[in-house]
């Protein structure tokens, strides 16, 4: 039976050796840029947002520039995305908090950003661990799923609770990349449906595999 403590060990060895470099998907250059793809994100591709992003930034290259938006000219852009409507309303109501209450500065704690519009837990945890290097967990479903399946996670009942034990047993150096392999992995090779046990490096230590794929073989 393998501990908890030797699975996280196993789980980092195994990226730290195979994905160091791992990152976010999506295109941006700066801390604007990530947070609106961010907010576009929420129940999208990123490959979609990536077709998006371009011609939203030509048209709206930083917060003062969207805070002066329409919500017509925003929702033009940003249409073929999920949920525009309600996106374009984030958006600009994000701009236009960034730049009245935060001097146009992406803040970089996750209490500061959850007060932009369209910016929950996740979104600022995103922000504060891909910008700011900081040991935020963000949880979303590929994370979620891929914790638990592993056994990095047990019983996790929601996001916040399967954050809070990633965040317990992470090394601080390891929360911020640590989120990138697991979303990586999900998308990839232990998707919902169908996961790719025979592509995996990990079936030696995941607690999915070990009860359910192997004593089947």
């Amino acid at each position: 039976m393998i501990s908890k403590k030797e699975r996280y060990r196993l789980f980092i060895e195994y990226f730290s050796k195979h994905q160091p470099e791992a990152s976010t998907e999506l295109t941006y250059t700066d801390p604007y840029e990530l947070l609106v793809a961010v907010i576009l994100s929420a129940q999208c591709t990123d490959k979609r947002v990536n077709m998006i992003t371009p011609g939203f930034f030509m048209k709206f290259p930083d917060a003062p520039s969207l805070s002066k938006a329409t919500i017509k000219e925003v929702y033009e852009l940003i249409k073929s995305c999920s949920y525009p409507n309600n996106k374009t309303k984030h958006l600009v109501g994000m701009a236009k908090t960034l730049v009245n209450d935060f001097d146009n500065v992406v803040p970089s704690e996750v209490d500061q950003l959850q007060k932009l519009p369209g910016v929950g837990r996740k979104t600022a945890n995103v922000i504060a661990s891909v910008v700011y290097k900081k040991p935020a967990m963000a949880v979303d479903t590929h994370v979620f799923r891929v914790a638990e399946r592993i056994g990095l996670t047990t019983n996790a009942k929601n996001p916040r609770e399967a954050e809070e034990q990633l965040v317990k047993h992470l090394p601080e150096d390891k929360i911020h990349v640590a989120h990138h392999w697991l979303i990586l992995h999900g998308r990839y090779i232990c998707q919902a449906r169908r996961p790719k046990c025979e592509e995996c490096g990990l079936t030696d230590f995941c607690k999915y595999y070990q009860k359910t794929i192997k004593p089947s073989q």
